[in-house]
């Protein structure tokens, strides 16, 4: 029996230029999926990958859960007696997966290439200082800075619901996040729906309620994830850890301070017009802010210098996928702490430049976030979940174990 095999050659060129370039080196000896704690005898990962990767099947590929419930560890990387380096081609099917599943297309292909950096940095930055601009703001006194600081960046008025400043950032902001939420809620349906396919999971007999489906499936995948369980089993790469789990814990601690402060500052600030002024250092809030701060800073340094060693030592290759979500959370982290320290020491001028490039790094990694490596934060939690639910009884039965 014939097999009709039509690969994509641009999927290939694509894998290519994100950082799968030795993907013909492979000669499917199988090392790397002995070494891989992912892989088993039934699901021999990521060899299976590799062939469907060499044949250029992105419909198999762009629909597999496993492409991206690999952390990229390095271990098959590390020992692949072809220098094939596996790891970064399962880097690079998911880098195209992000922009095959993003939505508006023309800013997931923007987000994917390194020659469009000054595009991406510029549309923000653009942004902001039109914002900026019309707002008549300008640089305080030191005595004002001292008082208001940031809180008078687009200048102030006399309407007490709002300060103007708060006003300006939910303009850009609030926009900004709600496109990313629905960019990346369109990417997961869709990946939903191809992996479905692939796997041949058909309408279920019965559903789970979406209480059932968050307790039995989506939950345990979150935990799964902040337990960092999968990454404990690696063995190249150990240190890698100690720069994901303070990063994680940061998000989380920023998630928390952010929406408090949007909370106050959006609602409680209309009735209590004092919480709409700088919060004291002493303010637990504003120390689970710094405290966040440092875990950013710390765990995007820890994986600055993980990425150079293996771009030194042969085992990773240097792409923009890898590096501009670190670029984007260092600077993040950097302007932010750096922000509050010309603040605490009162230089305005220097403040609200750093001030700036904080709000620009900040709206950065929320638009891109979909497009780029930050997407898999989505993408593998729902990959994750998909697995845990194609193995259950609402898609096989008890019986036999075969699907509905």
């Amino acid at each position: 029996m014939s097999v009709n095999v039509q690969p994509d050659i641009d999927f290939i060129k694509d894998m290519k230029e994100a950082g799968g370039d030795t993907l013909k080196k492979c000669f499917q000896c199988a090392t790397c999926s002995v070494v891989c704690p992912l892989s088993s005898d039934e699901n021999p990962f990521p060899r299976r990958q590799m062939i469907l990767a060499q044949w250029g099947l992105k419909d198999k590929l762009l629909g597999d859960p496993n492409v991206l419930l690999c952390h990229q560890c390095g271990d098959c990387t590390a020992y692949c007696p072809r220098g094939a380096k596996p790891g970064d081609v399962m880097g690079a099917i998911r880098a195209y997966a992000y922009k095959h599943y993003g939505w508006p297309s023309w800013l997931a292909k923007l987000a994917s290439r390194g020659q469009n950096l000054p595009i991406l940095v510029g549309i923000p930055a653009l942004i902001i200082f039109i914002m900026y601009l019309i707002s008549g703001s300008h640089v305080p006194a030191s005595e004002d800075f001292i008082q208001f600081g940031y809180g008078h960046f687009f200048g102030h008025w006399d309407w007490k619901a709002i300060p103007k400043t708060t006003f300006f950032i939910d303009f850009f902001m609030i926009p900004t996040a709600a496109l990313s939420l629905y960019a990346a809620f369109r990417g997961v349906t869709s990946m939903w729906k191809r992996m479905a396919e692939n796997a041949g999971v058909g309408k279920a007999l019965y559903q789970p309620s979406p209480l059932q489906f968050v307790k039995e499936f989506f939950w345990p995948s979150v935990l799964e994830i902040v337990r960092h369980d999968r990454f404990k089993k690696c063995e190249t790469n150990k240190d890698r850890v100690q720069g994901h789990q303070p990063l994680m814990w940061a998000f989380i601690a920023l998630l928390f301070v952010t929406s408090y402060s949007f909370f106050a500052q959006d609602i409680l600030g209309q009735f209590f017009p004092s919480l709409h002024g700088p919060m004291s250092m002493w303010n637990p809030v504003k120390i689970i802010a710094n405290v966040a701060a440092i875990a950013l800073i710390t765990g995007a340094a820890i994986l600055w210098g993980n990425r150079n060693q293996m771009e030194e030592q042969g085992r990773a290759s240097n792409t923009f996928y890898d590096w501009f979500l670190i670029w984007m959370i260092m600077s993040v982290g950097v302007t932010g702490f750096g922000a509050e320290l010309l603040r605490l020491i009162n230089i305005p001028s220097l403040g609200y430049l750093a001030y700036y490039l904080h709000l620009v790094s900040v709206m950065m990694l929320f638009l891109y976030m979909p497009y780029t490596k930050f997407a898999h934060l989505v993408y593998r939690t729902f990959a994750m979940t998909f697995a845990r639910y194609r193995e259950s009884a609402y898609v096989k039965s008890p019986l036999n174990g075969s699907e509905k």
